[in-house]
């Protein structure tokens, strides 16, 4: 006989059939049962009161502020904004302003087949002031093409807020029902331990057999498992919740709390309507829309390439040259006086040997009074005039700011292309084609659109349904439980039938949950289909 066959006698083997009356009989094992589940210990994890908690208001206003992906959809604007602004200032003159220094050595330089002899090093300075605006067909159209653009990229933003808030939303849900599901489970585990008291207090009064006390701490090992389980599950829903939102907590994931509740109420969606919201309001629907405009401006844009473009310009520009070297400018003018003189002297010599001191029909032409003075030199006739010295240097003194004003320049053209290779020809059915494909997109995203809204219309119907389903099965499998616990008690019942029972409360509880938030889901899924909160 093996160690354990002394502990599975039967409740008459052992004499206690005969000698307890049955009420006794089940009171003692009522107050045993109480008494050993109480002593049952616990080392599963509970969950902490939390030092957080979440509305789902507060999840979606803190996604918008920081999720990663809506940020990105963010960013698209102020490009968006400034391709229409940069559309309308092509239309306005183009504003530029150059300016420039530089150093020329001494030396000869070839220009032109000529040589050039530049006997000082110079310095030299430039400005140049010029408008230019070029007017075609591309120029004109391309405010009203920016201009869709922007729009659409508007749309795509708003798309993905709705996108942002039905990612959260259908999370937060998902992170309720988790927390719901590890709530479920934790029954199972208090109904599972007053199953082992039971099973325990019946053996210890010889009316149960050690089977049945170990088939129930088998049982309630599989429940201490599902809470395990289902807190894990609780825990990363948490987490992707959060990761979704873009933040991080200050505290452990286990202290965040969830405050919103969600009630089942019976829905009043009439289908045509919904479908007709979700015409106006959808949020892809609308970018589609909004991309199919752009598409259609683009295609007039490449289209607008046949048009003559018109060009206007006009620039004002100066210039400074210095030479580094003035005594070289010096000895120039020097030369050049004294030839004058030479020269005057040598006609003032011609002149006088006419009759008259004159020059015949010339009345004006006579001798010169003093040669050196005419010229520019002083009486010694070998310096300039002190005026004249001074002139020359300053005229050299110009560098950096002192310019030559060049003149006024303006031009207009006009251009027609004739022929450019077919290229006009294969922007404009490139255009063409995305219009199109713009077009079909569109008509692709309403039919997916309306199809989701009837979906999910039926599953809202179908969902509400299957909660009241779910809970007569709750109700039912709690009347199956306790008429088994009762059969047990009584000895007219197995551990099995009570492990079976309490498995299908578990799962109907569990049912009735998935039920519930998915039920949650669906409405979630439509107001997301409609573009509009529904509730």
């Amino acid at each position: 006989m093996t160690p354990w066959n002394h502990q599975t006698l039967s409740r008459s083997d052992r004499g206690y059939g005969s000698t307890m009356n049955p009420r006794t009989s089940f009171l003692v094992l009522a107050l045993s049962a109480s008494s050993l589940a109480a002593q049952v210990p616990s080392d599963l994890p509970q969950r902490p009161s939390p030092q957080v908690t979440l509305s789902l208001a507060e999840a979606l206003s803190q996604a918008r502020i920081n999720s990663p992906a809506y940020r990105q959809a963010q960013n698209d604007a102020a490009p968006a904004g400034w391709a229409v602004r940069n559309a309308y200032g092509d239309l306005i003159p183009q504003l530029s302003v150059n300016g420039g220094f530089g150093y020329t050595g001494s030396g000869q330089s070839s220009f032109g087949g000529s040589l050039f002899n530049q006997t000082s090093p110079s310095l030299s300075s430039s400005y140049g002031i010029s408008l230019n605006m070029t007017l075609n067909g591309s120029v004109l159209t391309a405010p009203a093409v920016q201009q869709a653009n922007q729009r659409a990229t508007d749309a795509d933003i708003q798309t993905a807020a709705r996108t942002l808030e039905n990612d959260v939303t259908a999370q937060y849900l998902t992170a309720l029902q988790a927390m719901a599901q590890t709530d479920v489970a934790h029954q199972q585990v208090a109904r599972n331990r007053e199953f082992l008291a039971l099973a325990q207090a019946r053996f210890e009064v010889g009316q149960g057999t050690l089977l049945d006390v170990r088939q129930a701490e088998v049982t309630l090992g599989q429940s201490e498992l599902d809470v395990l389980r289902n807190t894990q599950a609780e825990n990363e829903a948490k987490l992707e919740l959060l990761r979704r939102m873009g933040v991080e907590l200050p505290v452990p994931v286990t202290e965040l709390g969830l405050s919103e509740t969600f009630s089942v109420t019976e829905p009043t969606l009439e289908l045509q309507a919904l479908l007709a919201m979700a015409e106006d309001g959808n949020p892809t629907l609308r970018s589609t829309r909004a991309r199919e405009r752009a598409a259609v401006w683009g295609a007039r844009a490449a289209r607008s390439q046949y048009l003559p473009s018109l060009n206007v310009s006009a620039s004002w520009n100066g210039f400074t040259q210095e030479f580094t070297n003035s005594g070289l400018l010096l000895d120039r003018a020097l030369n050049s006086a004294m030839q004058n003189a030479s020269n005057c002297e040598f006609q003032n010599a011609l002149i006088g040997q006419l009759p008259g001191g004159g020059v015949p029909g010339f009345p004006n032409m006579g001798m010169v009074a003093d040669c050196n003075d005419f010229a520019g030199l002083d009486a010694t006739g070998e310096s300039l005039l002190p005026e004249n010295h001074a002139a020359i240097v300053n005229s050299n003194n110009v560098w950096p700011l002192d310019f030559t004003t060049q003149p006024f320049r303006a031009s207009v053209s006009i251009s027609l292309p004739i022929f450019t290779g077919f290229s006009r020809t294969l922007s404009v059915s490139r255009a063409n084609a995305q219009r199109e494909d713009a077009e079909e997109v569109v008509r692709a995203t309403r039919l997916q659109v309306r199809a989701a809204v009837q979906a999910r219309y039926l599953e809202v119907q179908t969902s509400h349904r299957a909660i009241a389903v779910q809970d007569a099965n709750q109700r039912s499998a709690r009347e199956q439980l306790e008429l088994a616990r009762e059969r047990f008690r009584l000895g007219n019942g197995s551990a099995l039938e009570v492990a079976d029972a309490q498995a299908a409360v578990s799962r109907a509880e569990a049912d009735y949950v998935n039920a519930v938030y998915a039920y949650h889901r669906a409405l979630a899924a439509i107001e997301f289909a409609v573009g509009r909160p529904l509730r």
